[in-house]
């Protein structure tokens, strides 16, 4: 019997795969392939679900590691808490598509006395399954990463398989380059199941400049960073003396499958380094164990803390149940196995497995007991086959022919029925036969037979005779409107047949015009109302075969009477067609230009008998075109043309211009789009006056399509305003518009403007307006002007001018300037006009200043005055002097030419009149407004009392030297000419020896080339009738001195020499302002300077060489200069050669002893004292003391102050009594005992008691002063100088309280 094939599903709806037998003879468990949802965790990270097949892997592929996971036992079987040996293989494999769960050998046990519950290699020998035996599963994981169930636990670090994965074993390890970074290493070791142990490794840190980072890694590829939980603690620690980093890697109660070999990677920047250990894992030995499918194959329960895993979890990881009520063991195996198939889900569900898929597989994978049989000597095949209609005898042999039996079909028994022989039992000896007749699809089922408690099943599959077809169906040739009938016969009745229509299935519903019947073995398909849609092949199909046939549907001929007719109808006329056709009772379609007719208000459509007419009240264009009438049913139609006219017009009333004129800017595209109406479409010409307008014109072209025309002008001028006619032409008629263009543009540019009037800074302009306004009214103009030597203009308004006239303003005066227009309509703005002629401001001066009377006599008036304030670029011509009689309103010019002079005499005056006089400053611009006298002049003589005013240098002593020139000056004052007379020492002056020039008010004395004699008192008088003025000038004419009367050596000791000397007789008529002392050496008599500019008479030359013999001579001096010739000493002085002596050369002062010399023939001979030195030691003393001060707010300020003391002093400036110490806004100076503090740009902050203190190491002293800075700041001010708050307030204190004192 040939290998049964899958036929039919459970009663309950779960798929059976095919059972086949097996080697022994008894059959197999079946297999259900179920899909296990991924739990939340999955889900959320995006994994993929884990599914399973039935496939089996190679068992020479390498063998993944795997982790071991150790079943509870019992604990009615064992008081022990340590798990023990059950092992679950784990196997990962990366696979690109999906997730499956694949079937592996079995695998050996391990030996009783190892402890290592390691995965061992697999056995290809198969052994008999009990309660120690071992099962591999193998698990597929995406992306190398770990079971679905164990992600997301924190207690899922060991529930995978250490090392790498498979497709890596024989792949070799990259090791990168290590350095030396791990001073202290993991070491392996070994602990018992339960135990604790701990790996460290240390980093040394000296050269490191941040912490190293470290991995844990179990195999190749499991990081065990996220992995922590109570099982696994990561520590790390740094001592900061040894500068050591310290890695630790605990294990809390290790499990048998936590064995393996482990890695540690520390890396730093460019630096790497690692060592791998193994972790040995000693199982304490026990017992022989049960599993217990239930933790293997069920969730967790819900205190746990991996509460909610899948099934996987129990295959990879053993974990500490809850502690359970004492309930009875159910050993879910043996309920399993004695189980049917159809109820292992209802058995799962009770009993909490949710990884039906796993435990199926594994009880496939168990062997199989075989149990002899004491009900059946010879259970039923496995599987049984018939055909269909056939017969099949099912026979089993029992052991105890007593034994009651009972047949089952899918569950349900077969009772015999006496009417019925489809069942049929048989009893031969110890055999029991059931027999099957006419055997039918439904006998395709599961078959069982009982005997007391036991049962075998079997199942019958029944095997289908393909359908032939008999009788074919044939072609069809018809007209339309009949009916259509196609047969064909079968080899069997019932049979099922498709009927097909050029390869498609010929629908058969309700609604459908075919219709499908059978009788017995024939079958029809009936069209009972053909049409030419139904032409076609059809065909019939049976699973034996296919027969086809083509139909051929035709129209019926027709009898025409009256065919339509072509006509022409004017639009809005009605439109009649008809026709008489043959038979008459047919029924037809209209058609316009293919769209079928729909009759409605206003299309009326008749049938009567056989006339068919169709009638339209009010014809439209859309009713132009080609009519047809179709008749049902026949293959001949009927077709007439309507053409549709209608006259031409011109539509301009949707172009909504005003007049029908349209405007458009100059330099514009103006397309000019006019609707027009007509039909057929009308001819159209354009035309300007007796100008056509062409299609093919380049600039101006006219266009037609459609229902519109169209004018373009590709760029208006000026030139294209005017009046523009459309004609139009069809058969129709004839029609005609005018449409008026306007073409506006920007108007002309003005002429040239003319300056009439030119001010100071302004000028008045007019122009006149622009010849064309571009057809648009001038809105206003716009007005710039430059200078002439520019090129850049200036717009002097932005707001339009309506007038013609304007004054611009602002104008710098002297520089020439240009002005021009711009013309502005509604277009936009005209080009400018040409520039109107250069024009240059220029401004009258201001009027003459302090206009004075300076004279009056008899009959004239001497006026004088100032200059204007303001001259302005024109400059200044001159001047205009007028005046009047005071009572009328003549003014007399007094001078006919303009005078340059400041001063005017008006002559010609009758005496004793009074007149008004008024100046005028005269340019190129104009006059000036007149400066008037505010009072009228008596044209009289006025005494005036004569006045000298001796200028400021002359009332002290007037001093020359002797050859220079005196030329003096001295003015006075009177009325009339005063007299001037000169007196020496009150004699009169000689105009031989000094030169006299006197004028009305001044008097000169010249002195060509002073002499000493010169020199005295000069007296000045002014008279004026019995008025006199006197003054004295005191002329000092000074010379060179002459020598010193005598100078003789007083002393001499050591190198010095003690000189004496007389002033000289004459001082050369001044003071003696100083001496100068020279030496000479003896043998060379080259006189050397020793000192100059020397006040006593006396003195000592010191640092003499010793040995030499020296001549001294003396000149005086005086403001003049050295006297001419020196007094030299008669006698010499001899420098002897003994002991130094002590002397300050400083101060050119000595001190000795009563001494003496002698003069010898070759000079005087010195005795030397002996001296004492000088204690010039002082304490400080302010010579100056600080004076109180008063400063303008920013700006420097000084203190000053002068102190003497020896040795030099330390000088401290304090401010309030406050040390002042590296302020940059205070200076310091000190130079040859003058002490000054310079503070920069005070503020009223800055104000206050400032001291100078002097200390040297004799003592100290100091002096104060008072400082108030005038011009204070604001309190924002104040902020912004970084003043402190606190000083802010107190200032800000201090001068309200100023203000207030001042008020008071």
């Amino acid at each position: 019997m040939p290998e049964p094939t899958k036929k039919d599903e459970t009663p309950n709806g779960q798929p059976e795969e095919s059972v086949a037998p097996d080697s022994n003879g008894a059959p197999s468990l079946p297999e259900i392939s179920l899909e296990v949802s991924p739990p939340p965790e999955a889900v959320a990270e995006g994994k993929e679900t884990v599914e399973t097949d039935g496939k089996k892997p190679d068992l020479t592929e390498p063998e993944p590691l795997e982790a071991v996971v150790a079943q509870e036992t019992s604990p009615a079987k064992s008081n022990s808490n340590e798990p023990q040996a059950g092992v679950v293989g784990v196997k990962k494999q990366a696979e690109s598509t999906s997730s499956t769960v694949k079937e592996e050998g079995p695998c050996s046990p391990p030996p009783p006395d190892d402890g290592n519950a390691a995965a061992t290699s697999p056995s290809p020998t198969p052994q008999a399954e009990d309660a120690n035996s071992i099962k591999k599963l193998s698990v597929d994981l995406p992306n190398d990463s770990v079971p679905v169930p164990a992600m997301g636990r924190k207690d899922s670090v060991w529930s995978l398989g250490e090392g790498q994965p498979p497709e890596d074993l024989e792949k070799p390890i990259d090791t990168p380059p290590l350095s030396t970074l791990l001073i202290e290493r993991p070491q392996s070791g070994s602990v018992p199941v339960g135990g604790d142990i701990s790996f460290v490794a240390k980093v040394e840190a000296k050269d490191l400049l941040r912490k190293p980072t470290i991995k844990w890694f179990k195999g190749k590829w499991m990081d065990l960073a996220s992995k922590t939980g109570k099982h696994l603690q990561l520590k790390e620690t740094f001592d900061r003396f040894t500068k050591i980093h310290t890695f630790e890697m605990h294990i809390i109660k290790a499990k048998d499958n936590y064995a393996g070999n482990y890695r540690c990677e520390v890396t730093y920047k460019d630096k790497f380094d690692s060592c791998s250990f193994d972790l040995e894992i000693k199982e304490v030995e026990t017992g022989s164990q049960n599993i217990d499918i239930r933790s293997a194959f069920k969730r967790s329960s819900e205190g746990q803390e991996d509460a909610g895993e899948l099934d996987f979890s129990g295959l990879l990881k053993h974990r500490e149940p809850k502690q359970q009520d004492d309930a009875p063991e159910v050993d879910v195996w043996e309920i399993l196995k004695n189980a049917r198939p159809d109820q292992y889900e209802k058995i799962a569900f009770m009993y909490g497995i949710t990884d039906l898929r796993g435990l199926l597989k594994r009880m496939k994978k168990m062997p199989k007991e075989e149990k002899k049989s004491e009900a059946f000597a010879k259970k039923l095949e496995p599987a049984y086959q018939v055909d269909k209609g056939g017969k099949i005898r099912l026979v089993v042999d029992l052991a105890d022919p007593t034994v009651e039996l009972k047949w089952y079909k899918n569950g349900q028994e077969i009772r015999p029925t006496p009417n019925q022989r489809k069942y049929i039992f048989e009893h031969k000896g110890t055999q029991r036969i059931m027999v099957i007749n006419n055997c039918s699809i439904n006998d395709d089922a599961a078959y069982s037979v009982a005997a007391g408690d036991e049962k075998c099943t079997t199942e019958l599959f029944v095997k289908e005779l393909p359908v032939k077809i008999v009788k074919g169906i044939e072609p069809v040739k018809t007209t339309v409107n009949e009916r259509i009938e196609l047969e064909c016969e079968v080899s069997e009745e019932g049979a099922q047949v498709k009927w097909m229509k050029n390869g498609v299935e010929v629908p058969t519903g309700v609604r459908s015009r075919y219709r499908v019947k059978s009788e017995g073995t024939k079958h029809y398909l009936v069209i009972d109302d053909a049409s030419r849609e139904d032409t076609g092949t059809f065909s019939v199909m049976a699973s034996g075969g296919t027969s086809e046939a083509h139909v051929q549907v035709d129209l019926k001929p027709l009898k025409v009477y009256q065919d339509l007719q072509d006509a022409t109808i004017m639009l809005g006329q009605p439109i009649k067609l008809h026709c008489e056709i043959y038979p008459g009772n047919v029924p037809g379609r209209w058609y316009r230009n293919g769209q079928l007719i729909q009759p409605n208000d206003r299309i009326n459509i008749i049938h009567r008998n056989k006339v068919h007419r169709l009638e339209i009240e009010t014809s439209s264009l859309h009713d132009a075109g080609d009519y047809t009438f179709v008749p049902e049913g026949y293959s001949q139609s009927l077709s007439a043309k309507i053409h549709i006219i209608d006259p031409p017009r011109v539509h301009l009333d949707s172009l909504n211009f005003p007049d029908n004129t349209v405007t458009i800017v100059a330099g514009n595209k103006l397309r000019l789009e006019i609707p027009i109406s007509g039909e057929p479409a009308p001819r159209v010409v354009w035309m300007k006056g007796e100008r056509v307008i062409l299609e093919s014109g380049h600039r101006v072209h006219a266009e037609t399509y459609g229902d519109q025309t169209s004018l373009t002008i590709e760029v208006t001028e000026r030139e294209d305003s005017g009046n523009y006619k459309i004609v139009l032409q069809n058969e129709a008629g004839e029609a005609t518009a005018s449409v008026k263009i306007k073409v506006v543009d920007i108007p002309d540019p003005p002429e040239a403007p003319l300056v009439p009037v030119v001010g100071g800074d302004w000028c008045t302009m007019t122009w006149d307006p622009p010849k064309y306004d571009g057809g648009s009214p001038i809105l206003g103009y716009f007005i710039e002007r430059k200078k002439k030597q520019s090129s850049r203009w200036m717009r002097l308004n932005f707001d339009l001018i309506k007038e013609t006239a304007f004054e611009p303003k602002k104008m710098i005066e002297g520089v020439p300037y240009e002005v021009r227009i711009f013309a502005v309509n509604a277009i936009g703005v005209s080009k400018p006009s040409e520039p109107s002629k250069a024009f240059t401001p220029l401004a009258v001066t201001s009027e003459p200043t302090m206009l004075v009377v300076d004279d009056v006599t008899d009959t004239t008036v001497t006026v004088k005055w100032r200059p204007p304030e303001t001259i302005g670029a024109a400059g200044l011509d001159g001047y205009l002097v007028e005046y009047c009689i005071e009572g009328t309103n003549d003014w007399i010019i007094s001078n006919k030419e303009m005078t340059e002079k400041t001063k005017y005499t008006i002559t010609g005056l009758s005496p004793g009149c009074k007149i008004l006089v008024r100046v005028k400053a005269i340019n190129a611009a104009g006059a000036s407004a007149p400066r008037t006298l505010q009072h009228s002049i008596l044209v009289k003589e006025v005494i005036e009392p004569p006045k000298i005013r001796v200028p400021r240098h002359l009332k002290q002593t007037y001093t020359r030297k002797v050859g220079e020139t005196v030329n003096l000056v001295v003015p006075f004052l009177g009325k009339p000419r005063p007299k001037v007379t000169w007196l020496k020492e009150g004699q009169v002056i000689e105009p031989t020896h000094v030169s006299i020039r006197n004028t009305d008010c001044d008097s000169i004395i010249f002195i060509r080339k002073a002499e000493r004699s010169h020199s005295g008192k000069y007296e000045m008088t002014v008279q004026v009738e019995n008025h006199v003025d006197t003054a004295i000038l005191d002329i000092q004419i000074v010379d060179l001195p002459g020598p010193p009367q005598c100078v003789t050596i007083e002393d001499v000791w050591g190198a010095n020499v003690a000189l004496v000397w007389t002033p000289p007789k004459d001082n050369g008529n001044a003071p003696i302002t100083g001496y100068t002392i020279q030496k000479a050496d003896k043998k060379t008599m080259e006189w050397f300077t020793c000192i100059e500019h020397y006040h006593r008479t006396c003195i000592t030359i010191t640092e003499l060489v010793v040995g030499n013999e020296y001549f001294f001579r003396v000149f005086s001096e005086n403001m003049c200069g050295l006297s001419e010739n020196a007094t030299q000493t008669k006698k010499s002085a001899l420098i002897v050669k003994e002991g130094n002596f002590p002397h300050d050369t400083a101060q050119h002062q000595y001190h000795a002893k009563p001494h003496s010399f002698t003069l010898t023939p070759t000079g005087l001979q010195v005795k030397i004292p002996e001296y004492n030195d000088h204690d010039f030691k002082e304490a400080p003393k302010f010579t100056q003391p600080l004076i109180n001060t008063f400063a303008i707010a920013g700006y420097n300020a000084t203190l000053n102050c002068s102190v003497r003391a020896n040795p030099r002093p330390k000088v401290i400036w304090m401010k309030n009594k406050i040390t002042i110490i590296d302020d940059p806004r205070y200076r310091m100076f000190s130079n040859q005992g003058v002490c000054t503090l310079e503070i920069r740009k005070p503020s009223p902050y800055d104000g206050g008691m400032y001291t100078c203190k002097a200390i040297n190491d004799l003592g100290e002293a100091q002096v104060d002063c008072k400082l108030e800075v005038k011009g204070g700041f604001t309190f924002y001010e104040l902020m912004q100088r970084g003043v402190p708050l606190h000083l802010i307030d107190k200032y800000m204190n201090e001068t309200k309280i100023v203000e207030q004192e001042k008020q008071n």
